[in-house]
């Protein structure tokens, strides 16, 4: 079973969480979620842009696990940004999981100055919506997603700071100064794509490394982000590989073997920077 980060406002998120982007909504993302919950997850990754949470929904409720028992996590699209339809945004994705409330709600991509000329304006915009939902009780937190420290800086000025930056985090891919940010501001960094979406699993240096604690390549990419303190949120829709990406807490990275890892450079990375995507 995972343990728990706290957040700077008390409330305690799952270090592992069960990512549903690219999962086919309907009966597909149902039977990936119920099975990851009856099977040690407590935190699903969601999404509107993914287009499943009906699935998603459906398959929380499959599951049979109290509702009280599960963070969930959806997040607002670009097309939404602004105040008013940012809460219209939020109000659809509670309609189609078919809850009450999130656990947490993110603004999926900062505006950026590529493509507004006052990027920070809207931001701030979006994130007073998702305060005064916050403040309203119908989010337990609220935070952001692909940030850098540059974006995350005019929301540190506002009564209430992100509590959660998810970001791309994988061997490769390690993001050293947003992650410093984060945690010297108490935001909790999560890492989606945390096994580069494929990408990094065949690297023979992370295969041996991983080999040597008798693990596969993806359990140690996942274990790379735990034992830095960033909540992984690996997907999968095959059982075995669901049961695999949970079965980390047996284990750790050496010292020496971490440094090894941080000195591979950058590789295996999406190449989407949050200055430079036009959507």
């Amino acid at each position: 079973m995972s343990g728990y980060i706290e957040l700077s406002n008390g409330v305690r998120i799952p270090s592992i969480g069960f990512g549903t982007w690219q999962t086919p909504d309907g009966k597909t993302a149902e039977h990936a979620v119920s099975f990851a919950l009856r099977n040690g997850y407590s935190h699903i990754d969601a999404a509107a842009i993914y287009g499943n949470e009906k699935g998603v929904g459906a398959g929380i409720r499959a599951s049979g696990v109290p509702r009280e028992r599960i963070f969930v996590t959806s997040k607002v699209w670009n097309t939404e940004r602004g105040y008013e339809t940012t809460r219209k945004a939020f109000r659809k994705t509670l309609s189609d999981l078919g809850l009450d409330y999130l656990d947490l709600y993110l603004i999926h991509w900062p505006a950026n100055r590529k493509q507004f000329g006052n990027a920070d304006e809207i931001n701030l915009e979006t994130w007073m919506a998702m305060t005064d939902l916050y403040k309203e009780g119908k989010i337990r937190a609220i935070g952001v997603s692909n940030f850098l420290p540059h974006h995350l800086e005019p929301l540190m000025e506002t009564s209430v700071k992100p509590m959660v930056d998810q970001i791309e985090y994988h061997p490769g891919c390690l993001q050293d100064e947003t992650v410093r940010f984060c945690q010297k501001n108490r935001i909790a960094v999560e890492a989606w794509s945390p096994l580069g979406q494929g990408r990094v699993l065949g690297d023979p240096e992370l295969a041996r490394i991983a080999a040597h604690y008798g693990k596969s390549t993806a359990q140690l990419c996942i274990r790379v982000a735990l034992q830095n303190s960033v909540i992984p949120l690996p997907k999968s829709v095959t059982e075995s590989r669901i049961r695999e990406n949970i079965d980390v807490y047996d284990f750790e990275i050496s010292a020496e073997d971490m440094a090894e890892i941080r000195a591979m450079g950058d590789f295996g990375g999406s190449g989407l920077n949050p200055d430079e995507v036009d959507f």
